[in-house]
C-alpha cells in the first residue's frame, strides 16, 4: 500500500491547538485537537501550560510518524502573536511564556517612549500601536530592566512559532511575519530592526531570519522532513486568498477581532490611522500589510447576551433570526454617510451605539438584533474605510463567524454598493497558508482553484429582496 504524501501543520490557537494533515490537493486527511488549561507566572499571571503544549506536540509526531497511512514530507507552524519563548544556550525554556495581555509597568513604559522619540514617532516607525505586552518587543525590554538575572540567561528569545520550529530542528530563528506584528522591533519605512533593538542589546537575544517561503532539511526519529520557520497566524490566514485572487481586494477577518486587512495599499500609517486601532502586518514575503481592528467579535457576544436576558432566549438566538430589510432602522449608504472615515477624520470608536440603547424600546428579539447589527456594522464600515482609503479594492472578502451571519452579510454589501462583497468559506484558512507559503519546497502538484468557496452578497438584492443567506 503506497503511503499518502503529507504536509502537518500545527495550528496553536489562544483556546484550540489543532494538528492537521494535508495531501498534495490540500484535503484536510486527519485533524486533531487539544485544549489545556492555563497555568501562573511568577507574578500570579494566567499564561499558556508551555510544557503541555510541548509534549503533545512530540505526542501528535510520533502518531503520525508510526501511522502508516501516510508519509509525512514536510511540516511548518502556524500560531498566535506576540508570544515569546525565552530558551538558553541548551535549548531549554528559562521563564514562562507571558500573556500578551499580561499588565505592562506604566512606569517603565513611559519611560521608553520617553527614551525612544515619543509614542507618535515611534509608533508611526514600527507601524505599532501603543499596546503594552502585546508590543513582544517591550516583553524583552521589561525583562531586561525588571527581571535582569532572567535576561541574561537568555540566549534567544524566538516567538512561539519559531519555538515550535525549533522544537524538531534544533534549529533557532526569526521570521518576518512574527517580526512585522505590532512588535515595536520593525523600522517599516527603513525595512531592518529599529535602533531601539541595538542601544538595549535586544538584537544579541533574536535569532537570524529564515525565509518564510521555505523549509529547511530536518529529520524526526531517523526519517528524513522538510521543516519550516513557523508564521504569525494573522498573515497565515490570508495567504491562500494570495494565492487565489491577483485583483485587489480586502480580507475582512471575523471573530473576537474584525480585523481588515489590505495587502494592495502601500500608504504609509499616520499617527491618526494608529490611533484608530490601524496597524501593518508584515506578509511571509516581507510585503506590509495595512490592517483595521475592531472589537466587534466581543462586543456581538457582550450583546446578544443582554438580549438573550431581557428576551428569555437561548444566547445563539440570534442564530435563527433571518435577514429583514423592513426591521432596519433606516437602510442607508452607511459607506457614504461615514465618507469622513476614510480620510481619518472621523474618530473611530470600538464600541457601537447599542450599548446604550434602552431594549424596552423593542418589540421584539428580531427588531433588538437588527438594530445593534446595524449599529455594529456603521463601526465596522469606519474601520474597514481606513484601510479601503486611496487602494484599487473593489473585493471585498468575508472569511470566519460573521461570515455566516445573514445580517452581516447584507448590511456590508449595502454599505459597499460599489465593491463585490462575498462570504469566504475555507477549511482552516492559517493552517492552509501556513501550508501554502512552502508549497513549492514540497509539493509539485499545483494547487486546486476551489479551495476557497465565495457567496457573493449584493446591494441590489438587500434592498430588494432581504435575502435570508
Amino acid at each position: 500500500m503506497n503511503k499518502i504524501p503529507v504536509i502537518a501543520i500545527f495550528d496553536i490557537g489562544k483556546t484550540n491547538k489543532k494538528l492537521f494533515l494535508f495531501d498534495e490537493q490540500y484535503n484536510i486527511v486527519l485533524e486533531k485537537s487539544e485544549q489545556f488549561a492555563e497555568v501562573t507566572d511568577e507574578d500570579g499571571d494566567a499564561c499558556e501550560d508551555l510544557a503541555a503544549l510541548t509534549k503533545w506536540v512530540y505526542a501528535c509526531l510520533q502518531e503520525v510518524f508510526n501511522e502508516k497511512k501516510y508519509l509525512v514530507r514536510a511540516l511548518n507552524f502556524s500560531t498566535y502573536g506576540a508570544s515569546f519563548v525565552h530558551i538558553d544556550k541548551e535549548g531549554k525554556a528559562v521563564a514562562p511564556l507571558y500573556n500578551y495581555l499580561k499588565q505592562f509597568p506604566a512606569d517603565l513604559q513611559e519611560g521608553f517612549y520617553k527614551k525612544y522619540g515619543g509614542e507618535i514617532s515611534f509608533s508611526i516607525h514600527t507601524a505599532s500601536p501603543v499596546l503594552g505586552n502585546l508590543n513582544s518587543g517591550m516583553q524583552l525590554y521589561r525583562l531586561k530592566y525588571v527581571k535582569p538575572e532572567l535576561f541574561d540567561r537568555i540566549h534567544y528569545s524566538l516567538h512561539l512559532p519559531q519555538y515550535m520550529s525549533y522544537l524538531v530542528t534544533g534549529r533557532a530563528y526569526s521570521d518576518i511575519t512574527s517580526i512585522g506584528c505590532h512588535t515595536g522591533l520593525w523600522n517599516f519605512p527603513q525595512n531592518h530592526y529599529h535602533e531601539w533593538i541595538y542601544r538595549e542589546a535586544i538584537n544579541e537575544k533574536l535569532a537570524n531570519i529564515f525565509p518564510s517561503d521555505q523549509l529547511m532539511p530536518s529529520q524526526w526519529q531517523g526519517q528524513a522532513l522538510l521543516t519550516g520557520v513557523g508564521l504569525h497566524d494573522s498573515s497565515a490566514a490570508l495567504i491562500p486568498y494570495l494565492f487565489h485572487f491577483s485583483e485587489p481586494f480586502v480580507l475582512l477577518s471575523t471573530g473576537t477581532w474584525c480585523i481588515s486587512l489590505n495587502p494592495f495599499n502601500q500608504t504609509r500609517l499616520t499617527y491618526e490611522e494608529l490611533q484608530q486601532d490601524c496597524l501593518c502586518y508584515m506578509e511571509y514575503r516581507g510585503k506590509p500589510i495595512k490592517a483595521s481592528r475592531l472589537f466587534a467579535g466581543y462586543e456581538h457576544e457582550q450583546q446578544t447576551k443582554r438580549l438573550a436576558a431581557h428576551f428569555n432566549v437561548a444566547p445563539d438566538y440570534y442564530k435563527t433570526v433571518a435577514f429583514n430589510a423592513d426591521l432596519l432602522p433606516g437602510l442607508v449608504n452607511t459607506a457614504e454617510t461615514t465618507a469622513d472615515s476614510k480620510a481619518g477624520k472621523t474618530a473611530m470608536v470600538q464600541e457601537s451605539a447599542f450599548g446604550a440603547r434602552n431594549l424596552n424600546s423593542f418589540a421584539t428579539y428580531e427588531a433588538a438584533y437588527h438594530q445593534f447589527m446595524a449599529d455594529l456594522m456603521t463601526q465596522q464600515v469606519a474601520s474597514l474605510n481606513l484601510v479601503l482609503h486611496n487602494s484599487p479594492v473593489k473585493k471585498i472578502f468575508v472569511d470566519g463567524g460573521f461570515s455566516k451571519n445573514p445580517l452581516y452579510m447584507n448590511l456590508l454589501a449595502n454599505a459597499f454598493p460599489t465593491h463585490e462583497v462575498y462570504a469566504a468559506s475555507m477549511a482552516q484558512a492559517s493552517a492552509m497558508g501556513a501550508a501554502l507559503a512552502v508549497h513549492s519546497s514540497w509539493n509539485k502538484i499545483s494547487p486546486s482553484s476551489d479551495l476557497i468557496e465565495l457567496k457573493a452578497y449584493s446591494e441590489k438584492a438587500t434592498r430588494q429582496q432581504g435575502i435570508n443567506a
